[in-house]
């Protein structure tokens, strides 16, 4: 019996390969782009309110519709100031990181007011949101309509309506510890803060300090197996054109164990329903300009489609020895560009506002008032149309992709802290850039300690710039939903307002990562001289971590606190020179023969930010003192810091001719030594 031969494969001709087009464009296009359609307007309409911008899915509110976003996660503008409610309590939405499915809120009852009308402890939605533990937010619990037996406490603050002979109080902790001993209360309220704050109440119980720890409010995260549940049409990388109500049925996925499934209504039991009650159905009317607009699409691609074929077979059939390559040069390369802007909106709600390069000399009045000067450009002075007074740093122009001037801006966007610079906004306007700062009127550190400095601070003044240093590091290393090294502390980079609050600015060298990422991955040596720590010059002292900003912080406390200029004498000498063994000695041995003695306060704080500065500089980054501790080492007594060992020099012999003041020349002669 023979075998049947096997049926030839259909092999359409070229005339009829726009006509199969057509059928499989006529089953696929029409749901496609209604999807499309749908999420579209959930793209043009991001919420927005104040300062935050591109709030997008699961968020909803304003001109955001309901089928843009979750039921759960409506905001509401109150202000300026986006508002999220929960459990029946409203909450400000202070920061959201959507890269983690996280969000900073304060408890709105709360805000600048140690008196609510409701004593309610602060719960969440846990079919939404969960607290999240690496943030180490603490408790702080306010105990209402007390009675005590030890007469004032320093903890205690008056309510209206309060009797005689009753008060109210806080204490950090859980309300399962007490108001103790001696001290029975009626109500209490305990509300979770950040860590830093609810320790700095510890040692300073003032009502501004309950309220500035109160404003800081905590983290929380929405359950990140959302997503699961979204339709195949939903890209959740670009932001806004996720959505409720999509179509067609899905396959209902088994959510993680014990997460409750945030469900869609395309397979939801029920219809959705606003508060009031009210369901959303498309109208009739709408639904013909979908079809009659999807039509329209669908016939203008067949008809290109049809064209494009057509002129490549008659082409083709011309010049049948001609290569076409459809890779030929076409419009320029904008992918630098194209970085640039998936970045900032990768940090939507946290980007400050973007002006117009038009928009920043109209500020500038175009750049009349130059405050200073640098390798990255000039600094000039502004007035936004508000009346506040900004510094605005144009960077010089160049044809790179910006990543460091993104940096820059997403840095800093992470961060909410008094030792912060503050952000209000920035140019990214083809190749001009700029960063618009709050204006510091004493501009910066390194005006005051260096050796050609006209004014010089006292040293009570300079100990409280190194302790809001300190503080600020402490709050980039730990104090963030993500960690911020910033790989360039020096007095240059220290901003003074006018009561000479420090401010850590210049983010361009930093690198965000996890707070459990103990060893970075560092793309050549970065810093500037003087001030970077052993491990970026040479792995061969371990690797690069938070620990390299301690170093850098050391350096700069020791030349507040009396030592040579690091950074000119880096430039000038010989690399063994860099640190002065001379002042070790002498600091340290004046240092045990006294501190049994009565010696004056003042020199008792520049002798222990003498010491600090010898522990922040061990050449073993495991030797050096974390940010934590240093605050703690600023904060407490002369008696309780140990003895630092003195740091071994680590940099090989390089001539006072050989030395460049240029990182990168100087980095290439020591590879160039070591070979």
């Amino acid at each position: 019996m023979d075998a049947k031969p096997f049926p030839k494969m259909y092999n359409p001709k070229p005339n009829q390969k726009p006509i199969l087009l057509f059928i499989l464009l006529s089953i696929h296009f029409p749901s496609f782009f209604s999807q499309q359609l749908n999420n579209s307007s959930c793209s043009n309409e991001p919420f927005q309110c104040g300062s935050i911008r591109y709030i997008t899915y699961p968020f909803w509110g304003g001109r955001r519709p309901l089928s843009c976003g979750h039921p759960g996660f409506q905001l509401v503008c109150n202000g300026g100031v986006p508002m999220l409610n929960m459990s029946s309590l409203s909450y400000r939405v202070q920061e959201i990181d959507f890269s983690a499915n996280t969000l900073r809120v304060a408890r709105q009852d709360l805000w600048n007011n140690t008196c609510p009308e409701a004593h309610r402890n602060t719960t969440i939605d846990p079919d939404l949101f969960r607290y999240l533990p690496e943030s180490n937010d603490r408790n702080i619990t306010l105990y209402f309509d007390c009675t005590s037996d030890q007469g004032r406490l320093s903890s205690q603050f008056r309510c209206d309506g309060d009797g005689a002979n009753t008060i109210n109080l806080f204490r950090t902790g859980n309300a399962s510890s007490g108001p103790g001993s001696g001290i029975t209360c009626n109500n209490d309220i305990s509300v979770p803060v950040n860590h830093t704050a609810a320790d700095s109440l510890r040692t300073q119980q003032s009502i501004n300090a309950l309220l500035a720890a109160l404003a800081t409010g905590f983290w929380i995260q929405w359950w990140e197996d959302e997503k699961q549940y979204l339709t195949p049409f939903c890209n959740p990388n670009v932001y806004g054109s996720c959505g409720i109500g999509s179509i067609g049925p899905l396959p209902s996925p088994t959510p993680a164990q014990g997460i409750p499934p945030i469900q869609s209504p395309a397979y939801a039991p029920a219809p959705l329903s606003d508060h009031n009650g009210s369901y959303h159905h498309p109208s009739p009317g709408y639904a013909r300009i979908i079809l009659g607009v999807t039509l329209g699409i669908i016939g203008i691609a067949l008809v290109s489609i049809t064209i494009y074929c057509w002129r490549r077979r008659r082409r083709l059939q011309k010049s049948p020895n001609q290569n076409v390559n459809p890779n030929q040069k076409g419009k320029p390369n904008q992918k630098g560009n194209q970085h640039v802007e998936n970045i900032l909106l990768q940090h939507g709600s946290l980007a400050p506002k973007r002006y117009k390069y038009s928009e920043i000399k109209k500020i500038t009045k175009s750049f009349n008032d130059k405050l200073g000067q640098g390798g990255y450009g000039s600094v000039y002075k502004g007035i936004l149309p508000d009346g506040c007074v900004v510094a605005v740093k144009v960077l010089i122009e160049t044809d790179s992709n910006g990543e460091e001037f993104i940096n820059e801006v997403a840095s800093i966007s992470r961060t909410s802290h008094v030792n912060i610079v503050n952000l209000l906004g920035f140019c990214y306007d083809r190749n001009k850039r700029a960063l618009v700062y709050e204006f510091m009127p004493n501009k910066s550190l390194d005006k005051f300690v260096s050796s050609s400095a006209n004014c010089q601070l006292d040293k009570e003044t300079l100990y409280k710039i190194a302790l809001g240093v300190a503080k600020g590091l402490e709050y980039l290393h730990t104090g963030c939903n993500t960690r911020i090294v910033h790989f360039d502390i020096k007095p240059q980079n220290i901003l003074l307002d006018e009561d000479f609050c420090p401010k850590i600015s210049d983010f361009g060298l930093a690198k965000l990562c996890k707070k459990k990422q103990s060893i970075l991955s560092v793309p050549g040596a970065r810093g500037t001289i003087g001030y970077i720590a052993p491990e970026i010059f040479s792995r061969n002292f371990g690797g690069v971590s938070h620990k390299s900003d301690v170093y850098s912080y050391g350096m700069m406390v020791l030349a507040m606190a009396g030592a040579r200029n690091v950074g000119e004498t880096m430039a000038i000498q010989s690399s063994e020179n860099y640190f002065p063994d001379k002042i070790y000695e002498d600091v340290i041995l004046d240092v045990t023969r006294k501190l049994d003695d009565c010696i004056e306060e003042e020199d008792d704080t520049t002798r222990k930010m003498f010491l600090v500065g010898f522990w922040c500089i061990q050449t073993n980054s495991s030797d050096r003192p974390s940010m934590s501790k240093v605050v703690e080492m600023l904060e407490g007594s002369l008696h309780s810091i140990q003895i630092p060992p003195k740091p071994f020099l680590f940099s090989p012999v390089v001539a006072r001719q050989e030395f460049s003041p240029s990182l990168s020349e100087h980095v290439e002669t020591e590879n160039l030594t070591e070979h």
